[in-house]
């Protein structure tokens, strides 16, 4: 079948389909638990994953019905399609910090998210990139997107029909006031 590349901002529930997709026949590589610390290097006070280093790491347990899984997944290069889970800003926010992230990183994530910066990313690099709203539903309901693009239904998970901007923008920044 395909090599499917799952991706997306921290949060957007790529752990959870792709548990959902080995009742399928899919093999999960996680890439969180395939970094190892011989991937990282230090910038700043954060840890930063070499993706080239990674992808080599990973290349060799990839095969087809393989599902590689994490919000680096689009960066490694590897053959496939990828697809990108979105998440409303204030969902996502409330999904992060129920998993102890820092309302700074939380921040940072929703930002990225509302930024599409994970979806543009993928289109810089990848021919065949999708995008699959998780707002409000289950890793099954989503799941079963992921298995309808994969059987050829494609277009209404075309990249460009979810934005986060405006909503972003109400709640982030038309509150502030700029003037005394």
């Amino acid at each position: 079948m395909v090599v499917l590349l799952l991706t997306g901002t921290p949060g957007t529930g790529k752990t959870s389909v792709a548990g959902e997709l080995t009742k399928h026949g899919f093999k999960v590589i996680h890439l969180n638990e395939a970094v190892g610390d011989d991937y990282l290097y230090l910038e700043g006070d954060c840890k930063v994953v070499d993706p080239l280093a990674l992808a080599e790491k990973i290349r060799p347990i990839v095969e087809v019905d393989s599902i590689i899984e994490g919000h680096l997944a689009h960066l490694l290069g590897i053959k496939g399609v990828v697809i990108v889970l979105r998440t409303a800003p204030e969902e996502l926010r409330s999904r992060l910090r129920g998993k102890g992230f820092s309302e700074a990183k939380a921040g940072e994530n929703v930002e990225a998210e509302a930024l599409d910066v994970v979806l543009i990313e993928a289109m810089d690099l990848y021919d065949h990139v999708f995008e699959v709203d998780t707002t409000g539903r289950t890793a099954v309901e989503t799941a079963e997107d992921v298995l309808k693009i994969l059987g050829g239904k494609t277009k209404e998970y075309a990249p460009g029909r979810i934005s986060w901007l405006n909503e972003y923008f109400e709640q982030n920044i038309a509150s502030r006031k700029y003037l005394p």
